[in-house]
């Protein structure tokens, strides 16, 4: 099927979206060229502030459209204790759970050497600045469990340890509500390594 050059550029644009192939990508441009075009529009203009408008917090790197991010300038929250996660997604996921109410650090990615990802890439020295001169007293690690994620999470608990803060790494094991023979090895290993200690009444 030939297409259009400007059609070409659009499909060619919408399969850049993380999951979207050429059948949905040809979709979804059809989809607002036919049927939403006003939608197709506001799509636009919405990309285009976001691009112009959207930076990251010079905290935290989570995106943010002022200095720092509304969790960073949030006074509420406890400076005491920082998660270290992957991706800004990680943050929303982190923090709607509602069991955590300190600060962020997004490394925008993890170690992978392979890939030309080192510690500048993640803005380690960034991160080392706030360690020496913010009153930190832990550190939740809370990298992904993978082989670059738990790589990522040893390098940082080295630096933790350079300035004597008690590092910490999440579980990972057994979702809530979920069933033993339905789990994959490598998560009821972890789970069994972090188990924890039950008191009775």
């Amino acid at each position: 099927m030939h297409f259009t050059p400007r059609l070409q550029q659009l499909l060619a644009s919408l399969r850049c979206l993380p999951g979207v192939g050429p059948k949905s990508a040809q979709r979804m441009a059809f989809h607002l060229l036919d049927r939403d075009r006003d939608r197709a529009d506001e799509l636009a203009q919405a990309l285009q502030s976001a691009l112009a408008e959207v930076g990251h917090c010079q905290s935290c790197r989570m995106f943010a459209e002022q200095t720092l991010c509304p969790i960073c300038a949030d006074k509420k929250r406890d400076s005491s204790i920082l998660c270290v996660v992957e991706t800004p997604a990680d943050v929303i996921a982190v923090d709607e759970s509602g069991s955590f109410r300190g600060r962020y650090f997004v490394l925008m990615g993890r170690l992978s050497p392979l890939d030309g990802i080192g510690p500048e890439e993640l803005g380690i020295d960034l991160l080392d600045s706030r360690l020496a001169e913010e009153q930190i007293e832990e550190l939740i690690l809370a990298t992904s469990a993978t082989v670059e994620g738990e790589a990522t999470a040893a390098y940082i608990a080295g630096l933790a340890t350079k300035y004597d803060i008690r590092a910490t790494r999440i579980a990972h094991g057994v979702p809530m509500g979920g069933e033993l023979e339905y789990v994959d090895s490598g998560t009821l290993m972890l789970a069994i390594s972090a188990r924890t200690h039950i008191k009775a009444d």
